[in-house]
């Protein structure tokens, strides 16, 4: 019976997902990334609904509406992606693998959101990418990072990369640290059952560039990691 279940949520989802995109893809031709983002909010927040997913939101009143900020958090599923829009009431960009920029359709959709595309194998396209995340914190949009890179496997947060924080020290931008917790249950990477129940997301203290500008990037990833670790519930 959950095969079942998980299933029909499955059909459901895809059709919604299938739905909101093309509805997101007439957006971004044709009103502003903040209107977009509104629409993906409420999109986002109606997908996760069907797909058995109770969000629990806890520190919005730590975000100042019109500051820009470098978020950073833990990458549990692949619904990280309708989770987080649908938690933080900011408008943000992201970061994506620069193959994702050929899928049709997906492709298309994250050039014109102004995502950023991460080039790991050579440092001179890394360094560019550095360079377009640095323009667009000073823009004053903000940027999502899952500095983790990967889902997890374990459900254990994985080691931060040093990238993410580079960015932070270059650009002196407010980190704001986010937790996810239950969405490695909810749907586990390579897995096809669905398992409904709450996820909570977890917004941090922000943190000033006053407040880490003398930590090495080392010790500003180490930092980060274990109040992300916290806030996801795994300390």
């Amino acid at each position: 019976m959950s095969r079942l279940v998980s299933l029909g949520r499955w059909i459901a989802g895809t059709i919604l997902f299938m739905i909101s995109f093309f509805i997101l893809a007439l957006s971004l031709t044709f009103l502003d990334r903040k209107q977009t983002f509104a629409y993906a909010r409420s999109l986002f927040s109606i997908v996760i609904r069907i797909m058995g997913i109770q969000l629990m939101v806890q520190g919005k009143d730590r975000i100042v509406r019109g500051q820009t900020y470098l978020i950073m958090g833990n990458h549990q599923s692949l619904f990280d992606l309708f989770v987080i829009p649908a938690a933080i009431p900011l408008v943000f960009t992201g970061v994506e693998a620069a193959y994702h920029f050929s899928i049709p359709v997906w492709g298309y959709l994250i050039r014109k959101w102004g995502c950023i595309p991460i080039r790991r194998q050579s440092l001179a396209q890394a360094k560019q990418s550095l360079e377009i995340a640095r323009q667009t914190l000073e823009g004053g949009l903000s940027i999502a990072v899952l500095p983790e890179g990967h889902r997890t496997r374990t459900g254990k947060m994985a080691p931060f990369k040093k990238g993410p924080f580079h960015l932070a020290h270059a650009t002196k931008a407010t980190i704001l640290p986010f937790g996810i917790q239950g969405l490695f249950e909810f749907q586990q990477r390579g897995g096809f059952l669905i398992r409904p129940g709450r996820v909570w997301v977890r917004i941090g203290t922000p943190m000033d560039y006053d407040d880490y500008g003398r930590l090495s990037v080392e010790a500003l990833r180490d930092e980060v990691f274990s109040r992300v670790q916290g806030l996801s519930g795994q300390a």
